[in-house]
């Protein structure tokens, strides 16, 4: 009868993997100290797992030097091949915790500045407390970097605006936001609570840089009536939009959450832009070409979910 064997593995020197992640850190850093803080550790009980492995190994891994340590010969030689390790193992974990049914894993959401100010702190918050294995990363830009992210999928989410009734294939409508005409204050035209669209006609703005969603929808809404909107200075800074909105006398168009601590302030004015209402769809985009991982999908859901608490404030017209 066949007797079952099993693989015989050495494991004197990975055995630890641990080790060989302050290993990596101190490589990368070049430096105990910031190896330590990174880790969350104590350069004491780093300095005695780098010993332990230059015991282990029976060479030197790292020279000291006067600004911290750097890698020494055989250092360089093992460091690809101990980080090529640590991925993968890491990979493994992933796919087992994913096997057990628990999102893991590191998304990224591409947002518009102007929708991060709302939706990130509680997307960190809810991911945080719901998914503990699924780490997040931001990539805030402008609506063209935002498709940009989207399509060479560096970004594996993104919420952004869109100006259409409806949004592209492969999207989902979350919410409806109205559009503001922002002021300083004091000003006699955005003291009112609502101006028609016309009233925008030859006004000082600072807008966004076009090719942009907004301008192209502004730019359609003038043509249809007939009055001329031209920026005296494009800028994609919603910081300096709202900056110089107050302090030079100039005029953008923001939703109402961009600018309401501002308001709330006393810095800004905001009046509802009506006859026709222009009004922006706020979209769930997802990367064109990788699909949905269980942990973007878990985030997702968290966006949404979001996007309707904001809806049911007030703030947002839920879709």
């Amino acid at each position: 009868m066949h007797k079952p064997k099993a693989s015989d593995f050495e494991l004197d020197i990975t055995a630890d993997l641990q080790k060989w992640r302050s290993f990596v850190a101190i490589g990368e850093l070049g430096s105990l100290t910031r190896a330590a803080l990174f880790l969350d550790s104590s350069q004491s009980f780093l300095s005695r797992q780098v010993n332990a492995l230059e015991r282990e190994c029976g060479a030197r891994l790292f020279n000291r030097t006067g600004r911290g340590v750097e890698l020494s010969e055989a250092g360089q030689r093992l460091f690809p091949q101990v980080k090529e390790l640590l991925e993968r193992a890491q990979a493994l974990e992933h796919d087992i915790r994913a096997d057990l049914h628990e999102p893991v894993g590191s998304v990224t959401v591409a947002s518009l500045p102007s929708i991060s100010t709302i939706l990130i702190g509680r997307l960190f918050a809810e991911v945080r407390a719901k998914h503990p294995g699924v780490n997040l990363k931001i990539l805030d830009g402008s609506s063209g970097q935002v498709e940009e992210w989207l399509t060479d999928a560096r970004a594996d989410l993104a919420i952004l605006y869109r100006y259409s009734p409806t949004p592209p294939d492969q999207e989902e409508a979350l919410a409806t936001v109205d559009s503001y005409l922002i002021g300083a204050k004091g000003d006699r035209l955005t003291s009112q609570p609502s101006v028609p669209f016309s009233s925008l006609d030859g006004l000082p703005f600072i807008l966004p840089a076009a090719p942009n969603g907004l301008r192209t929808a502004l730019d359609a809404g003038a043509r249809r009536s007939r009055i001329t909107i031209t920026p005296a200075i494009e800028a994609d800074s919603l910081p300096l939009q709202k900056q110089l909105s107050a302090d030079e006398g100039l005029y953008t168009v923001l939703p109402i959450h961009a600018v309401w601590n501002e308001i709330q302030e006393g810095k800004l004015q905001a009046t509802r832009i009506v006859e026709p209402s222009f009004s922006r769809i706020v979209s769930l985009a997802y990367s064109k070409s990788k699909g949905p991982t269980r942990a973007v999908t878990a985030v997702a859901a968290r966006l949404t979910d979001i996007v309707g608490q904001i809806a049911r404030q007030g703030i947002w017209l839920a879709n």
